[in-house]
């Protein structure tokens, strides 16, 4: 009796685990494996495209380790740093200080597997922004990958040098109603304090963080300029101990708006005998830091008929503080022939554009 009961209650057991229909044993793993897994991949995705632009750009520590780098990094001059990128193909940006000089200091290096920066006995002057890209190539044609990139900007801090050096003791910043304008004056501490003051009359310039603002990385920022800008100003910092002074900085206001070049064109005769001179010159009025190029069609070109061009510009101070700049490109013909009878055209050029103008020149 007793075995009969056991049998049963065995029976019973396993008879309950078997009326489940197939499709319940396979609905049930499937859930369990999907629910968790979604929301990893998820999780997985949106780190790593947060990271991607980090992990290209790193610093090479001591004993071969490496350490991914910040936006800013602060150390004491006088250090030499190593930088590598990841990639066989990998473009430098770095402060443009270092080209001008043809600085020997900094080295780099294409190798494999990443791009290689090194640079020794680091000085005040070189802080600034250091970045790096990979380069996407098909022939000839590069361009830059926007998603493998990297940047930090190091201050290289030096107490006794609480400015960035400049290579002069004065500088023009144009104010454009058009754009912000930036007093460069960077420190190499972040952490000092800096003011902004005019020369004349003498006074602390209050920076509102809206219509002039502070910048450790840029200077001090006006975002709306304007002709009561205009004027000398300089720098203070301090930073434990005596405060120090930067360069000056004339603020000259511009009226020019931005666009193609406003351009004019007169002959020094409209009708010339044969030997005169004739001169042709081509006028823009533009805004001061802005480079025009000049290129002319005439007569005479065809047969390569010989003629002078001389181009140059200045500024001028048209009052109330308001610097425009005068670019000219003046094409001499010493000894007019009949062959330089007809138009002569003029093509003005900047970055916003081209304009082209003309002039007729008759045999009298």
């Amino acid at each position: 009796c007793l075995l009969f009961l056991i049998l049963l209650v065995i029976g019973q057991s396993a008879k309950s685990k078997h009326p489940k229909e197939p499709g319940e044993n396979k609905i049930k793993p499937i859930n369990k494996k999907v629910k968790p897994k979604g929301p990893k991949m998820k999780e997985r995705e949106s780190a790593d495209s947060s990271s991607k632009s980090q992990s290209i750009l790193m610093q090479v520590m001591d004993k071969g380790r490496f350490q991914k780098l910040a936006a800013t990094l602060s150390l004491p001059a006088g250090e030499s740093i190593e930088l590598r990128c990841k990639g066989s193909n990998v473009s430098w940006s770095y402060p443009s200080y270092l080209d001008t000089f043809k600085d020997s200091r900094l080295s780099l290096k294409q190798l494999d597997r990443y791009g290689q920066l090194i640079l020794t006995n680091s000085t005040a002057a070189d802080t600034g922004e250091y970045s790096c890209w990979l380069q996407l190539c098909n022939g000839n044609k590069c361009r830059k990958d926007e998603t493998k990139t990297g940047s930090t900007y190091i201050f290289f801090t030096d107490k006794e040098e609480l400015f960035v050096p400049t290579p002069s003791y004065f500088e023009i910043v144009y104010l454009n109603p058009d754009k912000p304008a930036v007093i460069p004056c960077r420190v190499t501490t972040p952490s000092a304090k800096v003011t902004l003051h005019r020369e004349f009359p003498a006074e602390e310039i209050q920076t509102d963080g809206t219509n002039i603002i502070y910048d450790v990385k840029k200077g001090f920022v006006y975002q709306h300029p304007t002709s009561d800008h205009k004027g000398i100003v300089y720098c203070k910092a301090e930073s434990q101990g005596a405060p120090q002074i930067s360069i000056k900085y004339h603020l000259l206001y511009v009226e020019v708006p931005r666009g193609p070049p406003s351009t004019t064109i007169v002959a020094s005769s409209s009708r010339a005998e044969v030997s005169d001179g004739v001169h042709v010159i081509c006028t823009v009025l533009g805004e001061p830091d802005v480079d025009v190029n000049f290129s002319w069609q005439y007569p005479g070109q065809e047969s390569e008929r010989p003629v002078i061009i001389q181009n140059f510009w200045r500024l001028i101070n048209r009052g109330t503080g308001h610097t425009t700049r005068i670019s000219k490109s003046v094409l001499v013909i010493e000894d007019f022939e009949a062959r330089d009878v007809g138009i002569y055209i003029c093509i003005a050029q900047n970055l916003q554009g081209e304009t082209t103008v003309a002039t007729k020149v008759e045999l009298n």
